[in-house]
C-alpha cells in the first residue's frame, strides 16, 4: 500500500458523494493512503424510501478525522446530490480552498425492495433521483472544475452488478444502475478531449449498512423471522462463483483508486466488475471441482 507522501494520487483532489460512510468512506481513506486531499459530500439526513438508517453527521466527522489521521486536506459539505445549486457550491468552495479538482467519485446511492408491479411511484422516483440523476448533477457540477484544470482528470461512477444484469425486487435500481452505463458512456466520449477519463464500477454485496440490515436480510431470507447477517450468508454465497458472500468495501476502493491512477491512463468508458464472480455466465458448484 502507498503512502500519503509518495501515492498515486498525490497532489490531486478528489471529490466524493455519499462519503460520510460506507464505500464512501472507505474510498476517501484509500485515495487519501495515496496522497489525495479528499472532498466529502453527504446528504446526512433520512430518506424516505430507505429501509435502513441512512448516515448522520457524526459519520461525516468521522471521515473527516480519518482522512486527518493520514494527514491529508479534507472538505466535508452536507448536500443532497439532487440539490444541483448545493454541488455547485461544494465545488467552487473546494477550488477556492485546495486549488483544484482532479477526481470525481459519483458513490451517493440508496436501495429499496419491492417487486415491480407493487413499488410505489414515490419510491421509484426518489431512486432514480439519487442513483441516477443524482449521479448526473455531480457530474454536471463537478467536471466544468477539472475541465478549467487543463490537466485531465478521472471520474468513477458507482453501479453495481445490478448495472449488468436483473434482480428481482429491485426494478427501479436495476434501471438506475443500468442508467449509470449509458451515461458514463456518452460522457466518456464527451470529456475525452478534455484527457478525462470515465468509467463505472460495479460491486457485488458489499459488507455496509446498505446491505448488512434486515431489510436485506429478510430478503435473503425469504422473510424468515429475525433474520441477520449469519442467516442471509448462505444465500448470498450461492450467488458467486467464488466462495464468497460479500466483498469489503477497501476491496471497491482499490479498483476505484486505480481508474483514479495514471496506472489507468488510457482506460476509459469501462464497465468494471469487482463481484466475486456473480456476473459469471456460467458458475461450477464447488463441490463439483
Amino acid at each position: 500500500m502507498s503512502t500519503a507522501s509518495g501515492g498515486r494520487l498525490t497532489g490531486k483532489v478528489a471529490l466524493i458523494t455519499g462519503g460520510a460512510r460506507g464505500q464512501g468512506r472507505s474510498h476517501a481513506v484509500r485515495l487519501a493512503e495515496e496522497g489525495a486531499d479528499i472532498v466529502l459530500v453527504d446528504h446526512c439526513a433520512p430518506v424516505a424510501s430507505a429501509p435502513y438508517p441512512t448516515a448522520d453527521p457524526a459519520d461525516l466527522e468521522q471521515t473527516v478525522k480519518l482522512v486527518e489521521d493520514l494527514d491529508r486536506r479534507v472538505l466535508a459539505f452536507r448536500a443532497d446530490v439532487r440539490d444541483l445549486s448545493a454541488l455547485r457550491a461544494a465545488v467552487t468552495d473546494t477550488v477556492s480552498e485546495l486549488g483544484r479538482l482532479d477526481i470525481v467519485l459519483a458513490n451517493a446511492g440508496i436501495a429499496s425492495y419491492a417487486p415491480a408491479l407493487e413499488m410505489t411511484e414515490d419510491a421509484w422516483q426518489e431512486m432514480i433521483d439519487i442513483n441516477l440523476t443524482g449521479a448526473w448533477k455531480t457530474v454536471r457540477a463537478a467536471a466544468p472544475a477539472i475541465v478549467d484544470g487543463g490537466r485531465g482528470g478521472a471520474i468513477v461512477l458507482t453501479s453495481s452488478v445490478a448495472g449488468l444484469m436483473g434482480f428481482p425486487n429491485l426494478a427501479h435500481y436495476c434501471a438506475a444502475k443500468h442508467g449509470l452505463v449509458g451515461l458514463m458512456k456518452v460522457l466518456a466520449v464527451e470529456l475525452a478531449p478534455h484527457s478525462i477519463r470515465v468509467n463505472t464500477v460495479h460491486p457485488t454485496h458489499v459488507d455496509t449498512d446498505m446491505i448488512q440490515n434486515p431489510a436485506i436480510h429478510g430478503l435473503f431470507t425469504g422473510g424468515a423471522p429475525g433474520a441477520d447477517r449469519a442467516m442471509a450468508a448462505p444465500a448470498m454465497k450461492a450467488m458467486h462463483a467464488l466462495p464468497i458472500s460479500w466483498v469489503d468495501p477497501v476491496d471497491i476502493s482499490n479498483a476505484v483508486a486505480w481508474l483514479a491512477s495514471d496506472e489507468a491512463r488510457y482506460v476509459t468508458g469501462v464497465a468494471l466488475p469487482v463481484d466475486g464472480g456473480i456476473t459469471a455466465p456460467f458458475k461450477i458448484p464447488h463441490d463439483a471441482v
